[in-house]
């Protein structure tokens, strides 16, 4: 039996003059979009281009919300209720589904962003606040969140369907967590031990951690970062292997 499992991009993370990544190149390696919603990055013309882009190609159309942190990327942990929580998700995700509804488009997919992503894979009340979002958005609106985390319960709980999550390019915590940015070795800079990461994880649903332990996972869609200067050689590399 053949397995399929879904690319996924973060994109439109640029900002007015300034851009990061090519976007409307990666579209053509990856099953699903993650658009920026503004908070963290991202502006309405991206939002409008990308949402039409993805259309014409027929990628994923999903949501990218994060906490309100311009200027720290949506990176830095803030203290949020879960009231909070659901208030962002409807609110960004809710801006960008009037781009694709204008376009007879479908959103498929909600990715929280960054800390807001971390903060509720820990927080079962953050997420329970975040699936209910999700759902609210829509009942066929999908819910991405981490692997084994408390999205898993999050979900279930609320009545959402979830996919799994998993990550070529970070490393993992024995806890089958995502290491913090902040430490060293976080970030897998190594093209070919990132694709070898991704393999195992899709073909086996398992991690090596960062001290070496074997973390069992159900990977429904890996993460392609498409914000490094290779990140496409590095998603038509990750695709070929898949």
């Amino acid at each position: 039996m053949t397995k399929k499992i879904d690319l996924n991009c973060d994109m439109g993370e640029g900002f007015g003059v300034w851009q990061m990544g090519d976007d409307f190149s990666l579209l053509d390696h990856i099953d699903s979009t993650n658009i920026a919603c503004g908070w963290h990055a991202g502006d309405p013309e991206r939002m409008k281009n990308l949402v039409a882009a993805a259309i014409q190609k027929n990628v994923f159309i999903g949501a990218h919300p994060s906490l309100p942190d311009l200027i720290g990327f949506g990176r830095r942990d803030l203290a949020i209720t879960p009231n909070d929580a659901y208030n962002y998700v409807m609110y960004q995700a809710g801006a960008l589904k009037a781009f694709i509804d204008s376009m007879n488009g479908n959103l498929h997919h909600v990715k929280p962003h960054g800390a807001l992503y971390n903060q509720a894979a820990k927080d079962i009340e953050l997420a329970k606040a975040i699936a209910l979002a999700v759902k609210d958005l829509g009942g066929d609106v999908i819910l991405y969140g981490l692997a084994g985390s408390c999205y898993v319960e999050a979900a279930n709980a609320v009545g959402v369907q979830l996919w799994q999550e998993v990550f070529a390019d970070r490393r993992y915590t024995s806890q089958g967590y995502l290491v913090p940015r902040s430490e060293v070795g976080a970030l897998i800079e190594d093209e070919d031990e990132a694709a070898q990461q991704a393999v195992r994880m899709a073909s086996s649903n398992e991690v090596l951690s960062i001290d070496q332990k074997l973390v069992k996972l159900q990977a429904d869609t890996l993460c392609i970062h498409g914000d490094g200067p290779s990140a496409l050689d590095f998603a038509r590399k990750i695709r070929s292997l898949l």
